[in-house]
């Protein structure tokens, strides 16, 4: 399982234009050199990202892109999802036929970790990327832990 450059790089260029907003539009040229990702990339990802209503363009002189939503409004699986990134763990692509034709052993293990990681970056707003970059503050997700003890719990009752 892996998250391609395409995938990063429209979360990082997503950052970037929400960091650079606030004054006017921001270029793609303006991110391409801020980020080092190719003009003609940027204007890809973007395509997509306007299709799914992530950002708007702003045509003439002074021109560039918005983002379309509020920043606490956009999460990095929106973006993700929007440029057509797949994260998937499984072999089969989540068909089911990684074995001969049959979901393999471990099938549900790699479909529960695509849920968790889903999950994980539904739960992460631009909103979050955007503070962790103007306050130099570490973002951190993780269970909390009543809701871990409540589930160890659980398992433990259940055995």
């Amino acid at each position: 399982m892996r998250l391609t450059t395409k995938g990063r790089f429209a979360v990082t260029a997503m950052l970037d234009l929400a960091l650079n907003e606030e004054e006017k539009p921001v270029t793609l040229a303006g991110i391409s050199e801020r980020q080092g990702i190719s003009l003609s990339y940027l204007e890809q990802l973007f395509s997509r990202l306007r299709r799914n209503g992530l950002v708007k363009s702003v045509r003439g002189p002074g021109g560039g892109y918005r983002l379309a939503k509020k920043h606490s409004d956009i999460s990095v699986s929106d973006i993700i999802t929007a440029v057509d990134e797949l994260i998937d763990a499984t072999q089969c692509g989540g068909k089911e036929n990684c074995h001969e034709g049959k979901p393999c052993m471990t099938h549900d293990l790699w479909s529960s970790l695509n849920s968790k990681i889903l999950e994980y970056l539904s739960g992460v707003a631009l909103s979050d990327l955007v503070a962790s970059q103007r306050e130099g503050k570490e973002i951190r997700f993780a269970v909390r832990r009543e809701s871990r003890d409540n589930q160890l719990q659980h398992a433990q009752v259940a055995a």
